[in-house]
């Protein structure tokens, strides 16, 4: 196929009108004899997006521990035109982060043999939990928050297949260090749900941690005196998520991120649960209770509770409401997260060689026109 006249994001993060060679899985250089044509001259083409932190969608829940909501959720997630995902446990009992880790395993084997080729690809596990503050613990169940422990991290990362990617930890904890020191070689350790003051922070960072968890939210805040890991972060080099639901985040404390952490640093991420494409009501995340009006989740207590949002709609909420450049928010959206993720070499941009993952966008209002996975397009 060829798809001509679109707006097409660069690997140098700009929009350059050019024509896009997609043969089978792959984008090409040359186009062969008697392809396809498809005229995009009103649309934005992106790379796919990727997404290292939610939950769920379309009512399901990656902690269902179902191969069968596990697919649900990658079908959504792929409509949306979110193409590789790093789904996140919830803190939860050692038997069910099992059961979660074997289906993830499972459905990750369906993909690697053909199955579900037309879902987002799965691309590892976000362990949230149960390494976390319980000062700290936003809307994770503190009834199952443990100190970090290597040996339950190792049966969980063996049950999965090693699919673990990412481990979310906070770092005051007693044994965190020496536990993010031992896993540091084999996934990237973010802090998050901590009450670290800059210091514990930055002390993480150099032990090995690269990365925070949706930045500012269960976290001490940013301030002048007290910075916290936020200003450890900017000191040390990490990556940050920002949830830019309009909710989780003011979106001038976005736009002032971006500019002191760097547009290559920052990750958007929906983490976004259940009740994301679905009607107000009563949902669960976490073995807890979640109401959701409008576009606000929280807990009986008032606490947020994840997002309503994909991260597409996130990214437009960024765009629109947040006066964030397009190419900037793409670049957050597409190209950081699957830098982080470890893809980079065959996805998250587009570039002959790599997987022809790509995402047509109405140029007047971000509307997601057409999704293409592995090369064949989505309907």
């Amino acid at each position: 196929m060829i798809i001509k006249n679109a707006s097409v994001y660069t690997p140098e993060g700009k929009f350059e009108k050019k024509d896009i060679v997609i043969n089978g899985e792959y984008f090409a250089e040359k186009a062969k004899a008697d392809e396809e044509v498809l005229n995009a001259g009103e649309c934005y083409a992106i790379p796919g997006l990727t997404d290292i932190h939610f939950h769920g969608c379309g009512g399901y829940d990656f902690c269902d521990g179902e191969v069968e909501a596990i697919h649900k959720i990658a079908s959504f997630q792929a409509k949306c035109g979110v193409t590789g995902m790093i789904p996140a446990t919830m803190t939860l009992d050692e038997e069910s982060l099992l059961k979660i880790c074997r289906a993830a395993s499972n459905f990750h084997k369906a993909q690697d043999m053909g199955k579900y080729q037309q879902d987002a690809t799965f691309l590892g596990i976000h362990l949230e939990g149960p390494f976390i503050s319980k000062e700290k613990k936003g809307a994770q169940n503190g009834r199952y928050i443990r100190k970090p422990d290597k040996k339950l991290y190792d049966a969980i990362c063996q049950e999965s297949g090693r699919l673990i990617k990412l481990v979310t930890i906070a770092p005051e904890e007693e044994g965190a260090m020496e536990f993010i020191r031992d896993i540091k070689k084999e996934v990237i350790v973010s802090i998050g749900h901590t009450k670290a003051d800059y210091n514990t922070a930055l002390a993480a960072f150099e032990n090995g941690a690269g990365h925070v968890t949706h930045l500012y939210n269960a976290m001490e805040p940013f301030s002048h005196r007290q910075p916290g890991v936020t200003g450890a972060a900017a000191d040390a080099g990490a990556s940050v998520e920002l949830i830019c639901d309009g909710i989780h985040v003011h979106p001038a404390m976005v736009r002032s991120t971006i500019k002191m952490m760097g547009e290559d640093r920052v990750i958007f991420v929906s983490d976004s649960m259940r009740a994301a494409g679905l009607p107000e009501g009563t949902y669960s995340l976490g073995k807890q209770e979640v109401t959701v009006i409008g576009n606000r989740a929280t807990l009986a207590d008032g606490t947020i509770a994840g997002s309503v949002k994909s991260l597409m709609d996130c990214m437009k909420i960024a765009v629109k409401e947040m006066r964030i450049p397009l190419e900037t928010a793409v670049r957050c959206a597409a190209v950081n997260p699957a830098k982080k993720a470890g893809v980079y070499q065959w996805c998250g941009s587009i570039e002959p060689g790599k997987t022809a993952n790509l995402v047509l966008l109405d140029k007047e209002n971000l509307t997601v026109r057409k999704v293409f996975i592995k090369g064949q397009e989505l309907f």
